[in-house]
């Protein structure tokens, strides 16, 4: 008898190569991820604000202080000329000086504490979402590249800014060599620059932290369209409100400290040029200006990326109201009651998810921030209509 020769299956190429393809391009995408959370850490090092160590702690005030406190002041004491006490700049620039790097040592204080108990990924909510990571990775680069926009936009037109002022001064209060005043105004832009750029990082960050938020927040809108149970929906919107409040915890004493600083600086800048006899210009006080404008600009960017915040999650509301109302209306009598014509329960109960959180956030005061229970059943006389009841 002749032996029956057989041949294995043949391997379906076409599946194979699109698995393939799949895991290179998810592999690539985490790559990209990693590599540009990577890069925006490096860039907070760099100014200081990755502070994991007593050497780097040490060494990024110290540099804070030289650079954002003493070099002005000798700029101050030794600038351009020898009667600039006639035109009150010194006692201006003072004043300026004292707000300037109140701002920015908060913004230090405050992000680099933040950063050195989370760091970066946990700061960004980046790694909570296990299984959702894969789907926001491509707007997660998209929101770390407009950090980066904002930052670099707004520090140019600032610096344009600067820089006028700095020449004007030079060229209007020139009595000693050239090479002198071009050293201080260096010296001047030099120190501006990173007081400025410190608090400007800070505010763009708690705004990139919103933008964040806002892809969970327009993806929870998206899972509202679909015909899901009633208690996916709940376990949602319960990580995202625990969420929110670990935001408003790690940022608030920053936010109120900013809020609180920049309101003093512009009550000294109102007294400054109402109530002082002398002469009041471009020369002695344009640095009143440049700092308001910094400042405020500071202070929209957080509130913007806090209007955002609120703006989707009181749209949510109606929606899900949209959402109750639509099924409700398309739904049947046994769906809307629940129970069969027999007088039996149609549905089967249903246990919520447990939520993989971190709750060593400390005593948090608000009653949003109880970390939500992961051992709730829903009875079985709760119908599917009283899930969404319950839910908006």
């Amino acid at each position: 008898m002749a032996a029956v020769e057989s041949r294995p299956p043949e391997p379906d190429n076409d599946n194979d190569n699109e698995v393939h393809v799949s895991l290179i391009d998810a592999i690539q995408n985490f790559t990209d991820l990693d590599i540009s959370l990577n890069k925006l850490e490096t860039f907070l090092r760099v100014l200081g604000f990755c502070q994991y160590s007593i050497l780097s702690t040490a060494l990024s005030w110290i540099a804070f202080v030289v650079i954002s406190i003493l070099l002005p002041l000798v700029v101050i004491y030794f600038g351009y000329c020898n009667n600039c006490e006639l035109y009150q700049i010194n006692d201006f620039e003072f004043e300026v000086l004292v707000c300037q790097s109140v701002a920015a040592a908060i913004s230090l204080l405050c992000v680099s504490h933040n950063l050195r108990k989370y760091r970066i990924r946990k700061l960004l909510f980046v790694d909570q979402y296990h299984g959702q990571l894969t789907q926001f990775r491509e707007l997660y680069l998209k929101k770390i590249q407009v950090f980066y926009r904002l930052v670099v936009s707004w520090m140019t037109m600032f610096f344009l800014m600067k820089i006028t002022r700095e020449v004007t001064r030079a060229v209007y209060l020139y009595d000693r060599s050239i090479w002198w005043s071009i050293g201080v105004v260096v010296a001047s832009l030099v120190s501006w620059s990173y007081s400025t750029i410190i608090f400007l990082v800070g505010t763009a960050l708690f705004h990139l932290v919103g933008n964040l938020q806002v892809i969970h927040f327009e993806h929870f809108g998206e899972l509202l369209e679909m015909d899901m149970d009633g208690s996916v929906y709940i376990n949602e919107h319960m990580r995202l409100t625990y969420y929110l409040c670990k935001i408003s915890h790690r940022f608030r004493m920053f936010l109120l400290l900013e809020y609180l600083i920049v309101t003093a600086s512009q009550c000294i800048v109102l007294l400054q040029t109402t109530t002082n006899q002398g002469v009041i210009n471009f020369v002695n006080a344009g640095d009143f200006a440049v700092i308001s404008i910094v400042q405020l600009v500071g202070l929209l960017i957080c509130l913007n990326a806090a209007s955002k915040i609120s703006h989707r999650a009181q749209g949510l509301g109606s929606v899900a109201s949209r959402w109750h109302a639509l099924v409700t209306c398309n739904s049947n009598d046994t769906s809307v009651s629940g129970f069969s014509s027999d007088g039996r329960n149609v549905e089967t109960p249903k246990i919520m998810g447990q939520l993989s959180v971190n709750y060593s956030e400390g005593h948090l005061e608000c009653a949003d921030c109880t970390p939500p229970p992961t051992n709730i059943q829903h009875t079985s006389s709760m119908s599917s209509y009283h899930k969404r009841q319950s839910f908006v």
